[in-house]
């Protein structure tokens, strides 16, 4: 019965190809066959563990038990290649092309803007064609939902949903009047994009405008959907008929062998069942969800892999008297499709448990998990945090066992798991099946969830809760609680649930089953996992939610016969309420070009990104996408596992084994110097100590990836190990400083608090941030083998420190160096610095060896070695009057540099210099310290100190406001600056737009009347409440290094009249291409399609300052400016003589007369520079403005929360693109959004690193933005300072989204009043729900009291 040894044929289809393959191995997924074996590069890789869907793709099958061919998402990064058999797979390159036609799919996500860096672009685009596949005509709701699996982080996904929506049958109105003037759309398709009143959108009546005689036209469309080709659901590709006969033939047993790994695919039980007795400790897979990840990021092992879904009782679904039962091998999708029938279908009472899965189900993963994952996979991984065991547990489901002894039937109780990921279930045997009782009457079943974010996210705490009445009365009769989270195995609170059957159920009930509950679910206070606190409190909120719902359910069904329970007071009955998501709704404003612009002059219009048609369809070239060279080398790094060592030994022997080894390199190998950094201060590869764990100590190179990872593995290291320093406080503590310490001092302090009327003192802690741009750090080196060049293909947005380090690393002059940028996938800061510690070393590897080398980094060791934000603790004491008015202020910030200097001081000079925000205070007294610990180096990111500075000055403006018993909103304009104010770094601000913003936000928000019903709605719930607060902001616009604020560019004209341009900057989504383009268009004065920009590279224009600060389209606009201006000046006289020529007579006469053709171009930001020991100088060009009003929702008893709606108003001068500044307004919000409320870096007390990838570490989902969004740019505010008028975007509204923070800490302090609490409260950043929960103070928090820190060793600390 052992598998054949002649070695099988896997047979599938890719993109209606037939692909043969003989040698498999089991260990390639279809991510790295679609990528290497086949050229498709469309599909990408995010993260490796099926949290980002950037590698999504459609699986299309037969099935025959179903008789149906099923078309579903999956992540090809987990799904085995062996697994394809008979499956046809489509990938982004196989629905559509810019050479012959994009898929309306493609082409909606480019034309309604919404591919920016567009590396996440192809998985969103398979999302939605895949849905469209299923559902020519969906609903509003299931495009939301298709896209729970995929991750953006440039876009904030508003114009992905905006394009996407053109496609819903719901197209109607956005369930809301907008803009409250009575203005509905039409309801002719004609203004589907965004056009308000009926077509007249922003003509003279349309709401939008408010004045009618309105001078400046204000425009809402951003793209005209009128264009978009139309769904033709016949002109999809056919599902390949030879898959259909294939289905009828008797499959046989096939089997690979991988030079690690087998893999079986029985097609009987009979065979399975075999194969498990010959093979005890074989894994089966289905969907590989699970076994991959451990496989890949745990170093997992399995030399055996069984695969069921042929199966036929394995996926087979019956309805018994008692239930419905489950093959384990049916999928997540399959059992939610049925259940949702059953729910449909059958009477209530029977569906409670199948309501309470479905509810799990829905914030389950993502499409494209629970499309492969499988039922019996979910229980048999015995995951503490399973979402479905606590469900499958508390409602008794049955599970069928098999092997050769034959079956057997046990239920899922507390017996079932016996330790952590261990069940009863015996090595032989097999789980067959899982039947899922329906409920009866009288009986009710809840369950509960609680994670970080709630999409496509691991519980935290998890739970399944059944109550049984006796007959007609409120008398328990049995009662199962089980909860995930709060031990190593899923467990049922059963000394509670024993104490209280036979209870009626009231409040004496309820009080009980808190105080029980408490003490069974305890939690040792270093649990793994940690927010002990919020767990604890947790499974009693979640037992009081049950309780009311229960209740609920009981008043309903019991109506009028005879009272039994008390019923649910009003203000509690929100509580019970299941999250729904309201439609979605957004605008946004800009104004239009002046009458009279020229068409072709694209300036101010909303042209769409020059790449995005490219990224929509995977043709654009990322880094690893560059085809591979003849005898390329694959490096993997060698990091540190500690934070603070002594490295006593490096044992690369058994690295030599490993097949396609190659070589080892470490310090030993750097030609030139091993001393490296911004400041000299760090090494290309650890000689004698390592400072932080992920310091690259060497690195490893071999044929393929998967080998130089195997042999990166095998790498011993031995350490002696030292005390390391890893947070701010054990820095400060140590005195661990990196020298100078800043200071910024105006006026008189001392006499400032002495004219107070009251002093307030605080602190507040901001934690840091992963930049997580979906593109992770990649290189590809090019040794060239004379006089030492090289060419550096480099994901970075500094191409002059790359090309500098290399070469100091090399021992060759920077000439022998060409660093060359397509694009990247996202940058945000995190490849301005730190993309040199990989390139550097790729480069040593490639010219040690001789041969091309590439790496790009897996998610978790970018986001372990890269750095990140900056965490900053600030402490302040501010005095002020009566009236809110600030008078003095003295503040000290700390951020944790990490262990070497990289870009920390730039950043607390930002910070230093953002202390203030937007209020003039006359009297300051700062300092600022960067903190040398033991944690990777920390570097820029967007706002760069900017948002940490402000947020301390947000804090102690929203404990001033609450101290003097005034409304926020007042306090806050009261200290606002004026024009021509000085700052307390002595610049005076000129066109301070500042107040325009504020007014015209308070009221195109309607802030005064929400205000009054956020009150009301406060005063009618206990537990849900709602909060809102207006945050401006101010941001300093240049390098703070004078000499960085230079560009260059070179303009090239061919004698057809095409036009190449190069500049200093590079591309990595925020449509700087697109922006030069249109500069030089109008420079030029000719249309945009005879201009082309290819790259950026430093062999075309030298010493480019890094494409940062957001000054990259103002300097670069101006070079390109200067060099067009150059050539137009040499053709002048050409253009005398023959003034009636078209642009390509001029330009062949000027090359026949001899005249240049090519003209570099140069732009310095004049008088800058400030000088922080007298306090004099300008640091700043000018000042970007904006204001932000947010509303939120929060759950008191989770710490749930929801945004309802935001308005932005932004000062970008004259918009040069709107539909860019307005991409990067929304994008840099959400960014900030995850910053202030979702993104949490935790890492362990000795300075490790847990969060290291989607699966734990949250950025924002499709479902996180606000419900309303609305975006204007002011009109009517041109900008002196910058190229035609415009103004940076890229930082300044990042710090908008502090707007939901304190809309949060507004809803908490309604909270806290209802628990009898008034006084101010520290609420740190970012609020997660564990955050909200805990400052939500009441009679659960208060039956959990915390453990004394000092008393034990937690899990995680703050950084």
């Amino acid at each position: 019965m052992a598998p054949n040894e002649t070695g099988d044929e896997l047979v599938f289809f890719v993109n209606g190809k037939k692909v043969v393959e003989k040698d498999v191995d089991p260990e390639t997924t279809l991510l790295t066959y679609l990528r290497r074996k086949l050229g498709l590069c469309g599909t990408k890789l995010g993260c490796g563990e099926g949290g980002c869907g950037a590698c999504t793709v459609m699986i299309s099958k037969y099935d025959p038990f179903q008789k149906t061919i099923l078309h579903y998402t999956a992540n090809a990064c987990l799904f085995p290649v062996c697994a394809l058999h008979h499956v046809a797979v489509t990938t982004v390159e196989g629905i559509g092309n810019t050479k012959s036609r994009l898929h309306p799919a493609q082409e909606r996500i480019a034309k309604s803007h919404g591919s920016q860096c567009g590396f996440c672009t192809p998985g969103i685009v398979m999302s939605m064609y895949t849905l469209l596949r299923n559902k020519p005509e969906p609903k509003m709701e299931d495009i939301e939902d298709a896209f729970q699996g995929n991750l953006c982080r440039c876009t904030g996904y508003r114009p992905i949903l905006e394009g996407y929506r053109t496609f819903a049958k719901d197209l109607n109105c956005y369930g809301r009047v907008a803009n409250g003037t009575g203005c509905c759309r039409s309801e002719r398709g004609n203004s589907m994009n965004g056009g308000c009143c009926g077509g007249k959108a922003n003509g003279p009546g349309c709401c939008m405008n408010g004045k009618e005689d309105n001078v400046t036209m204000m425009s809402s469309s951003l793209f005209n959907s009128s264009e978009f080709q139309p769904l033709d659901p016949t002109q999809e590709p056919i599902f390949p008929p030879e898959l259909m006969t294939h289905s009828n033939k008797q499959q046989k047993q096939l089997c690979f062998k991988g030079e690690r790994v087998m893999w079986i695919q029985p097609t009987t039980l009979k065979e399975l069942v075999a194969l498990k007795s010959q093979y005890p400790h074989a894994k089966l897979v289905v969907g590989n969800t699970e076994v991959g990840i451990e496989m890949r990021l745990k170093n997992m092992l399995y030399p055996v892999i069984i695969a069921p879904t042929w199966i036929s009782e394995m996926n087979a679904v019956q309805h018994t008297e008692t239930g419905v039962t489950f093959g384990a091998a049916c999928t997540l999708s399959s059992v939610e499709e049925v259940l949702r029938k059953a729910v449909a279908e059958l009477p209530s009472y029977k569906t409670e448990v199948f309501q309470a899965v479905l509810e799990q189900l829905r914030w389950f993963a993502g499409p494209q998990i629970r499309n492969v994952a499988a039922l019996g996979g979910n229980i048999m991984t015995a995951s503490p945090i399973s979402d479905l065991n606590p469900v499958l547990m508390a409602s008794g489901s049955k599970l069928t066992l098999v092997s050769n002894e034959g079956k057997r039937t046990v239920m899922m109780d507390e017996k079932f798991f016996t330790g952590y990921r261990k069940t009863i279930v015996k090595p032989e045997e097999i789980l067959l099946s899982v039947e899922i009782p329906y409920s009866r009457k009288g009986e009710y079943f809840s369950a509960f969830k609680q994670a970080s974010r709630r999409e496509d996210d691991i519980a935290i705490v998890t739970c399944g809760m059944r109550v049984l009445f006796q007959d007609g009365t409120t008398r328990v009769e049995a009662l199962k609680l089980s909860y995930g989270g709060m031990a190593p195995t899923t467990v049922l609170a059963l000394k509670t649930c024993q104490e209280l059957t036979g209870r009626d159920w009231n409040e004496k009930l309820l009080q009980d089953a808190c105080r029980l509950l408490a003490g069974e679910m305890d939690l040792s206070p270093s649990a793994p996992g940690g927010m002990v606190d919020f767990r604890r409190t947790l499974t009693l909120s979640f037992f009081f939610k049950f309780y009311l719902t229960v209740l609920q359910k009981l008043s309903k069904n019991h109506n009028g016969t005879n009272n039994l329970c008390e019923p649910v007071p009003s203000n509690y009955i929100s509580a019970t309420e299941l999250f729904r998501k309201d439609p979605i709704a957004n605008a946004q404003l800009f104004q239009e070009v002046p009458k009279g612009q020229a068409v072709e002059d694209m300036v101010g219009r909303p042209l769409m990104h020059v790449s995005a048609a490219k990224q929509a369809c995977g043709e654009a070239v990322y880094c690893d996408d560059i085809p591979h060279y003849e005898n390329e080398l694959y490096l993997t790094l060698v990091t540190s596992t500690k934070a603070h060592a002594k490295i006593l030994s490096v044992d690369a022997s058994e690295a030599q084994s490993v097949p396609g080894f190659v070589c080892f390199v470490s310090a030993k190998d750097v030609p030139g110097s091993n001393i490296t950094g911004i400041a000299n201060d760090e090494t290309v590869f650890a000689e004698d100590v390592v400072t932080c764990v992920g310091h690259i100590i060497g690195a490893v190179l071999a044929d393929t990836q998967e080998h130089s990872r195997r042999a990166a593995k095998a790498v011993k290291i031995k350490y002696e190990e030292l005390k390391p320093i890893v947070t701010i406080q054990e820095a400060i503590e140590k005195q661990s400083f990196l020298k100078p310490i800043k200071r910024i001092n105006k006026g008189d302090v001392k006499k400032g608090f002495e004219e107070s009327d009251h002093i307030l003192e605080g602190e507040m802690y901001l934690g840091g941030q992963e930049h997580f741009y979906l593109e992770t750090h990649c290189t590809v080196a090019v040794p060239k083998g004379e006089d030492g060049e090289m060419e550096l293909f480099v994901s970075t947005q500094n191409l002059m420190k790359t090309q500098e380090f290399a070469a100091n690393a090399l021992g060759v002059p920077s000439n022998r160096i060409v660093v060359r940028v397509k694009r990247m996938g996202g940058g945000f800061g995190g490849k301005e610095t730190r993309n040199t510690i990989l390139t550097t070393a790729v480069a040593v590897a490639a010219f040690k060896t001789g041969r091309p080398v590439r790496c790009m980094l897996d998610r978790d060791e970018d986001m372990l070695i890269s750095g990140g934000r900056h965490p900053f603790l600030g402490r302040y004491k501010v005095g002020f009057m009566k009236n809110g008015k600030v008078k003095s202020l003295e503040v000290s910030y700390y951020s944790n540099g990490g262990n070497s200097v990289d870009l920390s001081y730039g950043v607390l000079d930002r910070a230093l210099l953002h202390l203030d925000n937007s209020y003039s205070i006359p009297n300051v007294s700062s300092m600022g310290v960067v903190c040398k610990t033991n944690l990777p180096s920390n570097t820029a990111f967007r706002g760069f100190g900017g948002p940490q500075g402000m947020m301390i000055a947000e804090c102690w403006m929203s404990d001033v406001a609450r101290k003097c018993g005034l409304p926020p909103e007042e306090v806050r304009k009261l200290n606002l600056y004026n024009e021509g104010d000085l700052t307390h770094f002595n610049q005076k601000l000129e066109g301070f737009t500042l107040r325009r913003c504020w007014d015209e936000c308070l009221s195109s928000s309607s802030y005064h009347a929400r205000k009054k019903l956020i009150e009301e709605f406060n005063k009618q719930n206990r537990w849900k409440k709602r909060g809102m607060c207006i945050i401006p902001t101010k941001f300093g616009i240049s390098f703070t290094i004078p000499f960085l604020n230079q560009a260059g560019a070179l303009v090239h004209v061919y004698t057809d009249g095409s036009v190449l341009l190069t500049h200093g900057g590079t591309e990595m989504g925020q449509g700087l291409h697109t922006k030069m383009i249109q500069v030089a268009s109008r420079s030029l004065g000719i249309p945009t399609s005879k201009i082309h920009i290819s790259e950026t590279s430093t062999n075309t224009v030298p010493n480019t300052s890094p494409t940062a600060a957001s000054v990259s389209a103002d300097i670069n606009g101006m070079a390109v400016h200067n060099a067009c201006q150059t050539i137009l000046k040499r053709l002048e006289p050409i253009k005398q003589s023959n003034p009636k020529g078209s642009w390509e007579d001029w330009i062949k006469a000027a090359y026949e007369n001899c005249v240049s053709l090519s003209a570099t171009g140069f732009y310095r930001i004049p008088d800058l520079g400030y000088n922080f020991e007298k306090n004099e100088g300008k640091p700043f060009c000018y000042f970007s403005y904006g204001v932000a009003c947010s509303e939120v929702e929060i759950d008191c008893l989770t710490g749930d929360h929801k945004n309802i709606r935001t308005d932005i108003v932004m000062d970008v001068g004259t918009s040069l693109n709107p539909a860019i500044d307005i991409g990067q307004i929304e994008g840099a919000f959400v960014q900030g959004l995850g910053l202030f409320t979702m993104e949490e870096l935790r890492y362990s007390p000795e300075g490790n690193l847990y969060t290291r990838g989607p699966g734990m570490y949250k950025i924002p989902a499709f479902g996180d933005i606000p419900t309303e969004f609305y975006v204007s740019l002011l009109r009517d505010c041109p900008n002196s300072k910058a190229v035609y008028s415009s103004k940076a975007v890229g930082e300044p509204p990042l710090f908008l989204s502090a707007s939901v923070f304190y809309a949060i800490k507004d809803a908490i302090y309604s909270a806290r009043k209802d628990s009898g609490l008034t006084e101010l409260f520290r609420l740190d950043s970012p609020a997660t729900p564990e955050r909200i929960r805990n400052a939500c103070v009441d009679i659960f928090t208060k039956m959990c009291p915390s453990a004394e820190p000092g008393t034990f060793k937690p899990w995680s600390v703050r950084v």
